[in-house]
């Protein structure tokens, strides 16, 4: 039996429901494909804050650094807004990420068959779309220095050098090479000197992967482009405030934000998360939506090279929606029985014993 230390964060507001379902999916996969999954629960953000005054402790550092990943929920709310910028739950997964060394943040939006009308775009423009955002994740002007703020002026610094720009194309020219290898970089090229020294790399770096066909794009079209015919794309390569925006945006291209799953690699030990928020208007309700997270588990499960019990997951999940179970976020697409948190996961543990 093979057996994995899986760090646990469940975080705030929604997270610890829909981390639980993503548990609850593990295990029943694990009895069927002969893996023991050992938990251990660390916390971070606005729970971490009100424990222990930090929103990012080392013995969490330390704990997903010895762990084989990390199972990653949300974190934030109206309750921690107040605090200065560095106590504050955002602050705390930043510092995570960078501790780890996560540069790489791997976002894919894949139309379910089952849910083509959930979109608020045709079917015909939606139906068959299958990308994947690559972001980078640990620079850009998210962290760049030198940055102020006072009464009468603010700035930030977007910065990029030669090293974050390599690394990440690498990622993303072979994520395209599993793929249908085709790369879209998205940049500000004809105004940003940081974009221009991001394509002249990227170009660099493509030249190593002649089976790829690259194609740049600037980040106003491409968030065009993602409405007007998201089919075109395949791996869409950029950097940290670009992926931030078009990532959300894909997701709604697939009918929810509670349906996408991601993953955040490049250090000693991944981390798996869901895109969406802690929407703390709705925690303790059972009405988020548990499948990104278990979709997140199943990155995770591919990370470890565990692809059957991968592909389990996701035939489960294909299964419940063919059923027509929905959350309540889905609830108005072809639902034939409208579940809560737990329930759905429930069902998706069940099938993925068929």
């Amino acid at each position: 039996m093979k057996t994995y230390n899986i760090a646990v964060i469940k975080g705030d507001g929604i997270g610890p429901e829909i981390v639980n379902e993503a548990i609850k999916v593990l295990n029943s996969v694990g009895v069927v494909e002969n893996i023991k999954f050992n938990y251990k629960e660390y916390l971070l953000g606005g729970a971490a804050y009100d424990a222990v005054g930090d929103p990012c402790p080392d013995e969490t550092i330390k704990g997903c650094l010895e762990s084989d990943a990390v199972l990653f929920g949300s974190i934030g709310g109206y309750k921690w807004e107040s605090l200065p910028k560095e106590k504050r739950p955002e602050s705390g997964l930043l510092k995570l990420r960078k501790e780890l060394g996560l540069f790489a943040n791997i976002r894919p939006a894949i139309i379910f068959d089952e849910l083509v009308n959930a979109s608020t775009l045709k079917p015909e423009i939606i139906k068959g779309v299958d990308l994947v955002v690559v972001r980078e994740l640990t620079g850009g002007i998210y962290f760049g220095e030198p940055r102020y703020k006072d009464k009468e002026k603010a700035y930030n610094t977007m910065i990029y050098t030669r090293e974050e720009v390599e690394r990440i194309a690498h990622v993303a020219f072979k994520e395209a090479m599993k793929r249908n290898k085709k790369v879209t970089s998205i940049d500000k090229a004809n105004v940003l000197e940081v974009s221009e020294f991001w394509r002249e790399i990227v170009e660099e770096i493509a030249k190593e992967y002649p089976e790829v066909e690259l194609n740049h794009m600037y980040v106003d079209n491409a968030a065009m482009q993602l409405i007007r015919n998201p089919k075109q794309f395949d791996v869409i390569l950029t950097g940290n405030i670009f992926g931030d925006i078009l990532s959300d945006e894909a997701s709604m291209i697939v009918g929810s934000i509670g349906l996408l799953p991601s993953a955040s690699i490049g250090g000693r030990v991944g981390l798996f998360e869901p895109i969406h928020g802690s929407a703390p208007d709705i925690a303790g309700e059972q009405k988020a939506n548990p499948i990104a997270t278990i979709l997140s588990a199943a990155m995770m499960l591919e990370y470890l090279n565990e692809l059957n019990a991968a592909k389990r997951i996701k035939d489960a999940i294909k299964k419940v929606l063919a059923l027509g179970y929905r959350t309540p976020d889905l609830a108005e697409f072809d639902a034939k029985e409208v579940v809560n948190t737990s329930k759905m996961g429930d069902l998706i543990a069940k099938y993925v014993k068929d």
